[in-house]
């Protein structure tokens, strides 16, 4: 991916139906239930370079200590990326991103392609079968959902290609790796700030929905895993959980199931949503029913513009954001190991995940998601580059950018 210097404003309205970035372009086991356990789960190659997630940063300098392994290699490395619309952040953070981190370790323009399925579970599949065909030795793949990830992955062992999921597990797959963010930790995240958030804007009796990703993501689960931990306490002494829809990550429907339990409760006065691009319409539909800022507590995820606009404004608490640039260069890192048959060393290799359905332990990078409010929006995704400050702080958000201590 490019640097960390990439435009925020680039949407998926500009992508088209074949969206395909090459190189060459410009552009200890977890519980059964899959929870995230962090912990040294890999073993060196002592002639392999070594590279620990901790000398990770927004600079991609730490890759250049992987072109040993790029000489070494043999193969194409070929990612899939999933869509455009359960989050921006493929086209805006992973994909140039991931260009950047094979780039600076030195691979060049024929040996990685970066590829988006647009949604489509048989654009996904075709496009891993094209990719071993035209030579890729490793895949690196953002599965739609398990069905297809699995699918890809059993083809893939039959042709010798490694596998490596990336930010979400196949459930049931053959994969060698697994690169994400803590999972469990980012709903923990999620929910701790409710909680704070509830207390500092002094919101008495919170009436709580409770909202979910989609029931087929892995990622969704782990989630709900993490905040319904951190609420439960709280249900069982002074707040009520009201209803809990059945979890989308397609915005028009998170608003629609939304809409429907708010016209039947409409003493819900808090809401956990589980991203900024669910929570946006949501959010817009409540300032049009009159809804003041900083009296109805909501939830994000993945740092959006429109999120920490929200956030700015009052009626977003915060946002979890997961700096991007640290999980392509992860993946990326991986895919090279293997594609130089060397065995990725413990400083990377941080942790295990469990596949539920197998109940086998998969070798991990996870990685550690932080929690954004205006209090240290300025240290975190405006340092970052993440979204740039002049947009974020346009027009209205320009006092709450400056109460923020954030210079548009």
């Amino acid at each position: 991916m490019y640097s960390v210097t990439r435009r925020a404003g680039l949407t998926a309205a500009a992508v088209s139906a074949a969206l395909l970035i090459a190189a060459c372009s410009s552009s200890s086991s977890s519980s059964p239930s899959g929870s995230n356990t962090t912990s040294g789960t890999g073993s060196n190659t002592s002639s392999a370079p070594q590279l620990s997630v901790s000398s990770l940063d927004n600079t991609f300098s730490a890759m250049a200590t992987l072109k040993p392994l790029v000489s070494k290699g043999k193969g194409n490395v070929a990612v899939i990326l999933p869509d455009t619309v359960s989050s921006t952040r493929y086209v805006e953070f992973d994909a140039p991103y991931l260009k950047e981190s094979f780039q600076q370790a030195g691979m060049s323009s024929s040996q990685f392609v970066i590829q988006n399925a647009l949604g489509s579970d048989s654009t996904e599949f075709s496009d891993a079968q094209s990719d071993i065909t035209k030579g890729a030795g490793v895949l690196v793949v953002d599965p739609i959902d398990s069905g297809v990830g699995a699918h890809i992955e059993s083809y893939a062992a039959s042709h010798g290609v490694a596998v490596i999921d990336y930010d979400r597990l196949t459930l049931g797959g053959t994969r060698k790796y697994y690169v994400s963010f803590n999972n469990v930790v980012v709903g923990q995240t999620m929910g701790q700030g409710l909680v704070s958030c509830v207390s500092a804007w002094g919101v008495k009796n919170p009436q709580v929905i409770v909202m979910r990703g989609a029931p087929t993501d892995n990622n969704a689960t782990l989630f709900a895993q993490g905040y319904d931990a951190v609420l439960a306490p709280h249900f069982g002494s002074g707040w009520k959980e009201v209803s809990q829809p059945a979890g989308t990550w397609d915005p028009p429907t998170a608003l629609s199931e939304f809409q429907q339990q708010y016209t039947a409760h409409k003493n819900i006065n808090t809401a956990l949503i589980p991203n900024d691009e669910n929570g946006a319409p949501i959010i817009h539909y409540l300032q049009n029913q009159g809804v003041k800022p900083k009296t109805f507590p909501t939830t994000g995820q993945d740092a959006t513009l429109t999120g920490l606009q929200n956030i700015l404004a009052g009626y977003q608490c915060g946002t979890v954001y997961k700096p991007i640039y640290l999980e392509a260069q992860a993946a990326a890192a991986l895919a090279l190991y293997v594609r130089a048959g060397d065995t990725p060393p413990s400083s990377l290799l941080n942790g295990s995940t469990t596949d539920p359905q197998t109940k086998q332990a998969v070798p991990s990078v996870l990685l550690t998601p932080k929690w954004v409010t205006p209090a240290n929006m300025s240290s975190t995704v405006i340092a970052d580059k993440f979204v740039p400050a002049a947009q974020l702080c346009a027009g209205k958000y320009a006092p709450g950018c400056k109460a923020a201590g954030i210079s548009g």
